[in-house]
C-alpha cells in the first residue's frame, strides 16, 4: 500500500480535498502533528509522499518554533533524492527555504476569496483541470518568498507574485488553499478570529458569505487538481 506522510500544524488545517483523492489511488495517510509528535523519529524517504499543511506562524520563526528546522531536513532530504513533495501556504514557504530563497513577510495580508493568475507554465500545468478551472481561490497569509533557483513560477495573484511554483518533476508548492472544504470554514473562522478581528476590511460575516458563493467551486477546483498531480508524478 502507498503511504502519505502529513505534517500538521493546526487541526482544521488538513488535507481536505486531497484526501479522497489519495485514498482512491490505494493511499494510508497517517497525520503527524507538529509540535507534538517526534518529527525526529520520522523516516523522510520512506512515504510515497509527502504533505506539508498551512499553520499561522512564520517558515522563519526558528527560535520560536524550533521544530521547524527538522521539517526543513524532512523537505531537504525529499529534494535531495527527487521525492514527491507538495507544499500549501506555511508548506509551500518551508520548501523555498529549503530551496535557499528567502522567506518573509508580504505587503500587506491576504486573507479571504480572490483570483489567481496562470503563469503560462501554469496554464499547461495541473492548476488549470479543463473541467474546473480556478475562478476565485482561498487565501489565508501575511508573508511571501522569492522563487527559488530552478523553480518555475505557476501563478501569482495581485498582491503576491510566487504564488505556486514547482520544482523538478515532483515538487508543488501552492501559496494558497485549494484543498479547504466549504464546510470546514466555519473552523477557520473561529481558529483565526483574532486575525480576522484586527485586519483591516475583513469580517467573519464576509469571509462566510464568499464561501458560500465560491466554496464548491473550489471543492471541485482541488479535486481535479491533484488527481491530476498525482497522475503527472504516476502515484
Amino acid at each position: 500500500m502507498k503511504r502519505t506522510l502529513a505534517l500538521r500544524h493546526v487541526a482544521f488545517e488538513h488535507l481536505g480535498s486531497i484526501e479522497p483523492v489519495l485514498r482512491a489511488r490505494g493511499h494510508e495517510i497517517q497525520y503527524i502533528e507538529v509540535g507534538r509528535d517526534d518529527l525526529s523519529a520520522l523516516d523522510p524517504r520512506a512515504p510515497e509522499l509527502v504533505v506539508i499543511l498551512g499553520g499561522p506562524i512564520g517558515a522563519y520563526e526558528d527560535e520560536a518554533y524550533p521544530f521547524l528546522r527538522k521539517e526543513l531536513d524532512i523537505i531537504a532530504t525529499r529534494l535531495d533524492r527527487g521525492l514527491p513533495i507538495l507544499g500549501l501556504c506555511l508548506g509551500s514557504q518551508l520548501i523555498a527555504r529549503a530551496l535557499n530563497a528567502r522567506v518573509y513577510p508580504g505587503p500587506r495580508k491576504e486573507i479571504g476569496w480572490a483570483p489567481i493568475t496562470l503563469t503560462e507554465a501554469g496554464q499547461t500545468s495541473c492548476l488549470n483541470p479543463p473541467t474546473a478551472p480556478p475562478n476565485q481561490v482561498l487565501h489565508w497569509h501575511g508573508d511571501t518568498f522569492d522563487l527559488p533557483v530552478g523553480a518555475t513560477r505557476l501563478a501569482s495573484s495581485a498582491w503576491y507574485e510566487n504564488q505556486a511554483f514547482s520544482w523538478g518533476a515532483n515538487v508543488l508548492a501552492l501559496q494558497f488553499h485549494p484543498e479547504v472544504l466549504a464546510k470546514d470554514m466555519e473552523r477557520w473562522l473561529i481558529g483565526h478570529a483574532c486575525e480576522i478581528a484586527t485586519t483591516p476590511g475583513l469580517s467573519v460575516v464576509q469571509l462566510r458569505t464568499e464561501t458560500q458563493r465560491w466554496g464548491q467551486q473550489l471543492e471541485r477546483f482541488g479535486t481535479e487538481c491533484f488527481r491530476r498531480w498525482l497522475d503527472e508524478i504516476h502515484l
